[in-house]
């Protein structure tokens, strides 16, 4: 895979950077939960126990997994510690929907919100994939919805990412965009029983229909929700410089002074209202600032990547 455009730090991601967000291969996979941050890194990552399900196959033991699903043949015939699969388990689903809009192509620390978002999406994209997991996906653009049905190979991994970091480029040409809203009511109907559900967003426009479409569907998948954030997202300094969208600039030193509160107590109502869905839905909330470490996200509080717990 060969990349020759030159990129802006922080602002385009490119398909080899996303690549490299891959975790290492003995500390991935979701935990039975299938929430971020509860993530038992290396464990049985099917939220089915596959106890009398249709048998698939073996493989080596790894910390966590169930010992009622140990077996016990191959164990003897090779010497190592083997656990059972089952169907259900290769079968879950991972469906990550990322918010690549307009609104997302802003930054003020670091990196962009788009930067940012696009590289949780790759290291969810990749966890999944590397826990046997079907991945699949729904990318919100500047010109619509990217669709990427559900697979298990390496190729259909990179297919995903190579449309993220198309997407981030600055040279998108804008179109119709998608609402939130949309965007889940189409996740809800690719999502089935047992599935993973991560929406990667800024929520700029959570309103009420987009509340009720993330309601509609945590009935069914596991939902995570990322917000992702830009300190100037959350308030606005009085005696700021200007800020620009490429074609028209604000100075926000001339902003009243109820302007910027205003602007402050809408953020964050948004947040709040959000959060308190997700707690009432039994859906998992995390919110990331562009000058955060996305891998914050990816490992049980405490436990660091790559590290077991005693």
């Amino acid at each position: 895979m060969h990349e020759h455009r030159t990129y802006a730090a922080g602002v385009e991601a490119s398909t080899a950077e996303l690549i490299r967000t891959r975790p290492p291969r003995a500390t991935s996979g979701f935990a039975p939960s299938g929430r971020v941050s509860t993530h038992q890194w290396g464990t049985n990552r099917s939220v089915f126990r596959g106890r009398g399900m249709e048998f698939a196959e073996s493989r080596e033991y790894q910390p966590g997994d169930d010992v009622r699903s140990i077996d016990w043949q191959v164990t003897a015939r090779t010497g190592r510690t083997h656990t059972k699969l089952f169907q259900e388990e290769r079968e879950r689903p991972v469906h990550i929907l990322l918010d690549l809009r307009e609104m997302m192509q802003f930054g003020s620390r670091v990196r962009f919100k788009s930067h940012l978002a696009a590289e949780i999406a790759a290291k969810l994209a990749w966890i999944g994939h590397d826990g046997g997991d079907r991945v699949g996906g729904l990318i919100l653009t500047r010109s619509g919805v990217r669709d990427f049905r559900g697979a298990r190979t390496r190729r259909a991994v990179l297919r995903f990412i190579e449309a993220i970091a198309e997407e981030t480029r600055l040279d998108r040409k804008p179109g119709k965009e998608l609402s939130l809203a949309d965007g889940i009511r189409r996740l809800r109907h690719e999502c089935r029983p047992g599935a993973l559900a991560f929406i990667v967003s800024d929520f700029t426009d959570f309103d009420k229909r987009c509340e009720q479409e993330l309601r509609r569907l945590s009935k069914s998948p596991h939902v995570t929700n990322i917000m992702v954030t830009d300190p100037l997202d959350c308030e606005l300094p009085p005696r700021g410089g200007r800020i620009s969208d490429g074609d028209r600039a604000v100075s926000l030193s001339g902003l009243k002074r109820h302007a910027l509160q205003d602007y402050s107590t809408a953020f964050n109502e948004r947040q709040e209202r959000l959060e308190l869905t997700c707690r009432q839905r039994a859906m998992a909330f995390h919110a990331l600032s562009t000058p955060d470490d996305p891998k914050s996200l990816l490992y049980v509080k405490g436990i660091e990547p790559g590290r077991r717990s005693q």
